[in-house]
């Protein structure tokens, strides 16, 4: 589904502060309240809008260690199997499968150093992985939250 250019504004206005009210975003965009409803409604139903959450800093929660991991899985691992294994650990904030040398990259938060060396080694014990590359993030620099493209 490809948004028109309304949508995405609307969009864009509830990826910035979901709490925003209808009539909000209506006056933003030229329409009224129970119109920006009606088509939040219908994204909803057609799939593009998937869910309101919050964000919350990790290092609120204690998790104060970031770190990204690359794994290089054996042979005829599939993309269902790295999702299994790896939907075990509530310190993978995200994984994906990707081109180049490795397979898949995982972003992980932990406590600190050694909950985040615990949790490399294991997920690097899991039986479809062959090996792990990983590298911890000093300093984040920029993260957009399921805004879409810029606009």
């Amino acid at each position: 589904m490809r948004l028109n250019d309304l949508d995405e504004r609307i969009v864009h206005a509830l990826a910035e502060d979901a709490r925003r009210s209808y009539a909000d975003i209506g006056q933003e965009v030229g329409l009224s309240a129970p119109a920006v409803k009606r088509r939040v409604d219908r994204l909803r139903a057609d799939g593009a809008i998937t869910g309101f959450t919050v964000r919350v800093d990790p290092a609120a929660l204690g998790w104060e260690t970031e770190g990204v991991i690359e794994l290089y899985c054996r042979r005829n691992t599939s993309p269902e199997a790295i999702h299994r294994g790896l939907s075990r650990y509530p310190e993978v904030a995200s994984a994906s499968t990707v081109t180049g040398e490795a397979d898949a990259i995982v972003q992980v938060f932990a406590a600190d150093m050694r909950h985040f060396e615990r949790v490399l080694e294991r997920i690097a014990g899991e039986p479809f992985v062959e090996r792990t590359k990983s590298v911890l993030v000093l300093s984040p620099l920029l993260r957009r939250y399921g805004s879409g493209a810029p606009r």
